[in-house]
């Protein structure tokens, strides 16, 4: 058995059913679950339609081995939406590899750019998506954890990593916009990321999935772009990572793409030659169709609008909790400060799931970031998510009362 197993911490949602073990809910309310990011809006009918007619097209049936790199055309697409949506020109033959979703690929590069017998450290941001930390206790790295700032809208702290493990980092994981805090990274952080790595040779991998769902005027500013804006045309040791699941409401295809440093990529895809990870030729049919159109992802963009705010404001009234930059979570506080206990009374009394906030975070330098908070993923639709609100409002006022 591989030891390094032993060092994985329980997933977040295995803590979160051991939190609720014994729990039973009011059965005056029907149950409403804000603790898992799972989109939950429609997938668009011509994305269906594209699978379905994939699979009575020869070449895109499933009587092949499909290419590990994907078809010319798949590549094609991801580097025609990279121009539109970042101004970006990339070469669809060397800088774009096609993954099975973002978290897939999160992992594996992982396993690809560590070399476990130099001591390394893996960054990630504190709270955290937390495939970074399995990934990293996987491929033999320690992870470091960089504290948000609630100061600053829970952006990472970077500065408070000290130089001694930057020396030693080989990987960062960044996540703009942030789960669960939403935070997008501005171009003076890219900056400072960028000199670190030049300085230390440390690799960026950044994961960009919720960078369609945004509530400003302008678009969060992605990684590869923050680099040309920068001068860092070739994208060195820089490598994105986005997907179609939230952007385009099929987390179950399992569609995403990286893109950036060639010689990074070359790596990664022999790796995933190895590991057998192609994407299935519908699939792939399916995801050019979806990449190549904006219109439903303005029209989902929208809807999360909507929603948010609606919700927003009816939870401000008790919470300490405001509008993210971007993504799909609120990540409020809670009156009292135990989000384990909040989360539980409020699933036994209003039969509504959250996810405590300590439970996406690590203690470090004495405290965990994530604790005192909790994240709601505003996935369902607007009247269900204002419900739950609702009953998290009337949750809090008899609480205090």
């Amino acid at each position: 058995m591989n030891p390094l197993l032993a060092r994985l911490q329980p997933y977040p949602f295995e803590r979160l059913r051991q939190l609720f073990a014994g729990v039973t809910p009011n059965p005056e309310f029907r149950p409403i679950s804000l603790g898992i990011g799972e989109p939950k809006h429609p997938t668009p009918s011509f994305i269906k339609q594209a699978l379905k007619d994939a699979l009575e097209t020869p070449g895109s049936d499933l009587t092949g081995y499909p290419p590990t790199v994907g078809t010319p055309q798949l590549r094609e697409a991801f580097a025609g939406w990279l121009k539109r949506r970042y101004g970006l020109a990339v070469d669809a033959a060397t800088q774009v590899l096609p993954v099975n979703g973002s978290r897939e690929a999160l992992f594996a590069f992982a396993q690809t750019v560590i070399d476990p017998t130099r001591s390394p450290v893996v960054v990630c941001p504190n709270p955290f998506y937390q495939i970074y930390e399995g990934a990293c206790l996987l491929a033999g790295a320690e992870p470091y954890y960089a504290p948000s700032d609630p100061a600053r809208n829970f952006a990472v702290d970077w500065d408070s990593v000290p130089a001694e493990v930057w020396a030693r980092t080989q990987l960062i994981y960044v996540c703009s916009p942030g789960n669960p805090t939403g935070a997008v990274m501005p171009l003076d952080e890219w900056r400072k990321l960028f000199e670190l790595s030049d300085r230390h040779g440390f690799v960026i991998a950044s994961d960009e999935c919720y960078s369609e769902i945004y509530f400003r005027d302008e678009p969060p500013l992605g990684g590869l772009e923050a680099a040309a804006q920068l001068g860092r045309t070739d994208f060195r040791r820089l490598v994105a990572f986005t997907s179609l699941s939230k952007r385009s409401n099929v987390p179950g295809m399992r569609s995403g793409f990286v893109a950036g440093d060639a010689q990074l990529l070359k790596a990664f895809a022999l790796y995933r030659t190895y590991h057998g990870s192609a994407m299935a030729p519908p699939v792939q049919a399916a995801s050019i169709v979806a990449w190549n159109d904006e219109q439903h992802v303005v029209d989902n963009r929208a809807e999360y609008r909507r929603k948010f705010a609606e919700v927003t404001p009816v939870l401000a009234e008790v919470m300490d909790v405001r509008l993210p930059d971007a993504g799909f979570y609120l990540w409020a506080g809670v009156p009292g400060g135990d989000d384990t206990a909040f989360a539980r009374d409020l699933l036994a009394q209003y039969n509504v799931t959250v996810l405590p906030g300590s439970y996406l975070a690590r203690e470090s330098g004495g405290r965990n970031p994530g604790a005192g908070r909790v994240r709601m993923a505003l996935v369902a639709e607007a009247a269900e998510c204002l419900e739950a609100a609702q009953r998290i409002v009337r949750f809090i006022q008899n609480r205090k009362a």
